[in-house]
């Protein structure tokens, strides 16, 4: 191995301590917890290590948000992938988009809430970003219905499962109810 490989090897693995570090803070304290003072002093390294591969904190929030995307492409595909049926398989989906978003709050907020300075539903978004949003629709193309188009009902979906997601972790749905929420949006919105 070259020095210039052993080099390039060691700035990709500070790169993903300093992300993973600052998931692990963000997961246990919330995202006013991570700063470039607090991952500097927690990975070992000076803030200007940190700079040099991190311009800040939004860029640090972007880094998290896309590998949380691309986690929960993965997750949805596994899950979807066990299914043998279209209501099964949007049902699985439901299931396990919701169950991404409250296992993993701020890795959840990170992609949708918080400024990581990532384009969505633009040319230029980031590929993790376009996986999971195809990660959605192979499963909800299936079911769009006639005259529908399938990026549309998607979208729809997506936002119906967000708002379910967010106002679940706020507190405002009562807790009891999460299966049948589910279960009305198969059966409503996507009709199987």
């Amino acid at each position: 191995m070259s020095v210039q490989e052993r080099k390039q090897r060691e700035r990709a693995e500070r790169e993903r301590l300093i992300v993973a570090t600052a998931r692990e803070l963000a997961e246990q304290q919330g995202w006013d917890a991570v700063t470039t003072r607090r991952l500097a002093e927690r990975i070992e390294y000076s803030q200007p290590v940190l700079y040099s591969h991190f311009r800040g904190k939004r860029e640090i929030i972007g880094a998290v948000a896309l590998e949380g995307a691309a986690e929960m492409a993965a997750a949805l595909r596994a899950a979807t992938s066990a299914a043998d049926d279209p209501r099964t398989r949007v049902t699985a989906l439901a299931r396990t988009y919701l169950e991404f978003a409250e296992r993993n709050p701020a890795v959840y907020d990170a992609i949708f809430q918080l400024d990581g300075g990532l384009a969505f539903a633009k040319e230029d978004t980031p590929e993790p970003l376009k996986d999971a949003f195809a990660a959605l629709l192979e499963t909800l193309g299936e079911v769009t219905g006639d005259g529908v188009h399938p990026g549309l009902f998607t979208e729809t979906f997506w936002a119906a499962l967000h708002g379910l997601a967010t106002l679940t972790r706020a507190g405002r749905l009562p807790p009891g109810d999460a299966e049948r929420r589910v279960e009305l949006l198969v059966d409503r919105l996507a009709m199987v």
